[in-house]
């Protein structure tokens, strides 16, 4: 099922989040993301092989795969970016990508396919142009990848957050913004608990996107939240959690 997360007639924001049938393959429910702006297009973590041609299917309504200008990854996980050997035979896109991950992504690809295609994004970001907008690759480091960037489109205001705000939900649920957070919290709370790396690092996080404008926050896993009441709610909770290496003692360290 496509989603229209923003449309104002020139600039669509697509959200694809039933295109794995987790049932069948016991995979994590993931979303990939198209931007479509006055003819550029750029898919954000278009996600693994089982995605690929439904993806490719279901984003014929709103814009020919092969154009393809841009493919955006937070990071380098399977879910993320595996597919991405089809899409660079497919198209003529370029990848951008984590700098640091830059020569570990060939590995998803055939010998020389990646040549003079992958575009490093430095460690504190940087600004991606499509068409007549701008796309700012937002540091977002150990949340929870080494290295990690998440995309906010200075058009919808939407922000891209990746693993960030992730929930383990499936079905048409995926699909439904977050309308009671603390309901949602046992969705959400066990995966951040053991992904994100640090509060260190959340905290630092928040004391950049406080700075943004932000009308939704849309995660690559399940539910996204939606209005500004929603994204505070999301930000305050984020500030305080606490995780990863937080949660560490010497009873996760023993000898089995």
């Amino acid at each position: 099922m496509a989603e229209e997360l923003f449309n104002n007639g020139h600039h669509v924001c697509i959200k694809f989040s039933d295109l794995t049938d987790t049932s069948a393959s016991q995979a994590v429910q993931s979303n990939q993301f198209l931007i479509v702006t006055d003819g550029h297009g750029a898919l954000i973590d278009p996600g693994g092989n089982m995605t690929y041609n439904a993806l490719m299917m279901a984003m014929g309504k709103y814009f020919n795969f092969r154009k393809l200008q841009y493919i955006l990854a937070s990071h380098q996980d399977p879910d993320i970016v595996a597919s991405i050997n089809k899409w660079l035979i497919g198209t003529e896109c370029q990848l951008y990508a984590p700098a640091i991950w830059e020569r570990f992504i060939p590995h998803f690809c055939g010998v020389g396919n990646t040549e003079e295609r992958i575009i490093g994004i430095p460690d504190k970001g940087m600004n991606i142009e499509l068409g007549n907008t701008t796309i700012k690759a937002l540091p977002a480091h150990f949340l929870h990848s080494e290295g990690n960037f998440q995309f906010y489109d200075v058009t919808s205001k939407i922000l891209f957050s990746g693993d960030l705000g992730a929930s383990l939900v499936s079905g048409v649920l995926a699909s439904q913004p977050v309308t009671d957070f603390e309901m949602h919290l046992p969705a959400m709370l066990p995966f951040h608990r053991r992904y994100m790396t640090s509060n260190k690092a959340c905290r630092l996080w928040v004391n950049m996107v406080r700075g943004l404008d932000i009308e939704s926050i849309v995660p690559q896993h399940g539910r996204a939240f939606v209005g500004k009441a929603m994204v505070k709610r999301f930000i305050d909770w984020v500030e305080t959690l606490e995780c990863g290496i937080d949660l560490m003692t010497q009873d996760n360290y023993k000898i089995p």
